[in-house]
């Protein structure tokens, strides 16, 4: 196949003296998405990835396969106020989330449908809230590529506004006080308060008061000394107190402030743990009593649970309740306090070889009375209880096959029952999954997920694999539509944990970010080694895909060993690692990768960043390149230079593609355009793997017409 002709990208002169390194950046000028120069090259580059996917002949094979998989209905634990249900559900053929309510006699509502306010499917349910009592309700809608967040609040009753918008409420945290009359919640300084450009978060903690203009809503926390801080807001049970958790960007460490709410609009806060002095995450919750529940890494690399008093400023008084576990990191914990109850529980959720497990304990002195009974070897998330005097904790389960299912715990008769679960639209494959243990080069022994057709199979399978390795985000084995479907036609699909991510605590994710960041990377391309020493798969059969910082994980392992790989996906990835800060939320990640502002720190960045690590000449795998162009997290910039630096480096006759998206975000898709992205990735990774979905359709079309 002969080498393709790309479109004309011209190579600029652009040389900086950083701190006496000389930093070629020959595509600045693609930086620019508003130029008329840059909307031509790049239409010229959708003209081209059309061209491409045209040739995918497989494509249909790949979207009914992915249809297949595919799960619907409810899938996240609800939220239960009083004696009111909040559900979110989604079905076939749904763009969007529905909220749901379901009354004390089971009756079921719709809430709020995005598609009626946007018929586009671009406007989606972002995150709801509802009093403590269920009678109003708190919902953010985003639209995908549109940077602003609104909050309206909803009388869960006639479903009619009572009040908002409140604006600016991008990623923010919301707390009811009691009587459902006012809530805490986050938003950014207005735009004209900020200097031209500044795209730093400039957050502030505010009070609203029910049918108050936003205006008047009192500004309680946060100012112009913490420009990148994220917030979180917990107000106690009475409503006499409230907890404010203070983040960097996604620093691994935080601050915790407490107030009495003596007067709500003027809390005097007391700072109760230094982030930075302890060098740990704590999370803050009120006990019926008033004391603080402590879940933190302190002293504890995979987390432990300790009691405190509200003013509790030293970390020697904190009373450890559920000590560590140095094998199995801890998730996350829910209070049970019925009174109903012989005593107040607590259940603690961790993660063991990849396996959750569930345990029950006395809330009084972290006693394990028992451990509760799973599904399976799966994921247990998003622990939720009912509010007030919690008696009953939803979770939700998933395994490799497994779809997102709903069980309800109840602590009062010991029972743990299905309560309501996704639906699959048709048949899933027989999935075999499993763990190993790989050597990475410094004799760290690295996690690697399996995920392969039951049936027995003599020889090299094509391969997928997945890593993110940044900001302490663990690998699972969840349930995820596009690998089912790859391992469906017949494929392996693998998870590397690599260094970086949080599988195995705090330590794990130190150990790879900042300057040792190139060990995630290093870690990664061992993990494909070890797939081809072992004879699972081959580097003609080897294709890689990591999402964001994951895009950059496998960016940067394949600009460093070309040769491993057959093909390569990245998911609006950072390639840029030099000039990351100056695109979206850059300037918020330094903690995790670095900043070119320093040269020791500079050094980091250059020594792994794929886009200054292209080779001339070098025979690299099938890119493809997927974005949104309105990326507000890592800015479409990372793509675009990328995608240019090697289509003109690259001596290979494999195609270097860019799938760009012009009305989505970072991670805001309608669910037509989020299958259509996974079909392409399956497609264009099959293609240059060599599997094939056609055998595994027809057979699963087969064994579904037999079911009828």
């Amino acid at each position: 196949m002969a080498r393709l002709f790309y479109p004309a990208a011209r190579r600029g002169d652009v040389v900086e003296d950083l701190f006496g390194f000389l930093v070629p950046d020959p595509y600045r000028w693609l930086e620019d998405g508003d130029d008329a120069s840059v909307r031509d090259w790049a239409a010229a580059q959708d003209r081209l990835f059309h061209a491409n996917r045209s040739g995918w002949r497989e494509k249909q094979s790949w979207a009914s396969l992915v249809d297949q998989m595919s799960s619907f209905g409810v899938s996240e634990p609800p939220l239960v106020r009083g004696s009111v249900m909040f559900l979110a559900e989604q079905f076939r053929g749904d763009e969007q989330l529905r909220l749901l309510v379901v009354d004390a006699e089971g009756n079921r509502r719709v809430l709020v449908d995005p598609v009626e306010i946007d018929p586009s499917g671009h406007t989606g349910l972002y995150a709801w809230w509802p009093s403590r009592d269920g009678e109003r309700v708190a919902v953010q809608m985003e639209v995908a590529e549109q940077p602003g967040s609104e909050i309206m609040v909803l009388d869960v009753r006639t479903g009619e506004a009572v009040d908002g918008p409140l604006p600016r409420a991008r990623n923010t945290s919301l707390a009811w006080l009691p009587g459902g009359d006012a809530f805490y919640y986050v938003s950014r300084v207005p735009d004209e308060e900020l200097a031209p450009g500044d795209m730093r978060l400039h957050r502030r903690v505010r009070l609203h008061r029910i049918g108050s203009p936003w205006q008047a809503d009192a500004v309680v926390f946060g100012g112009d000394d913490a420009p990148d801080h994220y917030y979180g807001l917990t107000v106690s049970a009475d409503g006499r107190h409230l907890a404010v958790t203070a983040t960097v960007g996604p620093a691994s460490d935080n601050d915790v402030h407490v107030a009495e709410l003596i007067d709500p609009e003027a809390p005097h806060f007391v700072k109760i743990v230094d982030g930075r002095t302890l060098g740990a995450r704590v999370l803050p919750r009120f006990l019926a009593d008033g004391d603080l529940l402590l879940v933190t890494d302190y002293q504890a690399p995979c987390g432990r649970i300790c009691t405190a008093r509200r003013h509790d400023t030293d970390p020697a008084a904190w009373r450890t309740l559920v000590a560590e576990d140095p094998q199995a990191p801890l998730d996350e914990c829910l209070v049970l306090d019925d009174p109903a109850l012989a005593r107040p529980l607590l259940l603690v959720a961790r993660t063991r070889h990849g396996a959750s497990t569930l345990t029950l304990h006395d809330l009084a002195d972290g006693r394990l009375l028992t451990a509760l009974p799973l599904p399976g070897a799966g994921v247990v998330s998003s622990l939720r209880t009912n509010i007030p005097n919690g008696r009953h904790a939803w979770f939700s389960y998933c395994d490799a096959t497994t779809p997102p299912t709903i069980y309800r715990y109840d602590a009062a008769s010991g029972k743990t029952e299905q309560e309501a679960g996704a639906t699959m639209a048709g048949n899933t494959p027989e999935i075999r999954s499993h763990s190993v243990r790989y050597e990475a080069g410094d004799g760290t022994e690295i996690t690697l997920f399996l995920f392969t057709p039951a049936e027995e199979h003599e020889g090299p399978r094509p391969t997928l694999l997945y890593g993110y390795g940044s900001f302490g985000m663990p690998m699972r084995p969840w349930f995820f539509p596009l690998a089912a479907a790859w391992v469906g036609a017949g494929g392996t699909y693998a998870v590397a944990c690599v260094r970086g991510g949080g599988e195995e605590g705090q330590h794990w994710h130190d150990a790879g970010r900042g300057p040792h960041k190139h060990r995630a990377v290093s870690d990664f391309n061992d993990a494909a080694t070890w797939l081809i020493d072992t004879g699972r798969t081959t580097r003609e059969q080897l294709a890689i895909f990591g999402q964001s910082a994951g895009g950059l994980l496998v960016t940067a392992a394949a600009t460093q060993r070309p040769d491993l790989y057959a093909a390569v996906v990245a998911e609006a990835p950072l390639c840029d690692m030099v000039r990351y800060e100056q695109f979206g939320l850059g300037c918020t990640w330094t903690d995790e990768f670095g900043t070119a502002s320093e040269s020791e720190q500079l050094q980091w960045l250059l020594a792994y960043s794929p886009y200054h690590n292209v080779a001339p000449g070098a025979s690299y795998p099938a890119f493809l390149f997927a974005g949104a162009v309105t990326d507000l997290q890592t800015g479409e910039a990372h793509v675009t230079k990328m995608c240019a630096a090697l289509q003109h480096a690259t001596s290979s006759d494999r195609p270097i593609l860019m799938r760009r998206e012009p009305d989505t975000a970072h991670a805001a898709f309608p669910a037509s355009k989020e299958r259509a992205l996974s079909v392409d990735i399956l497609a264009f990774a099959g293609k240059y793997t060599g599997l094939s979905p056609e055998e595994t359709t027809m057979r699963l079309q087969e064994t579904a017409a037999e079911s009828h």
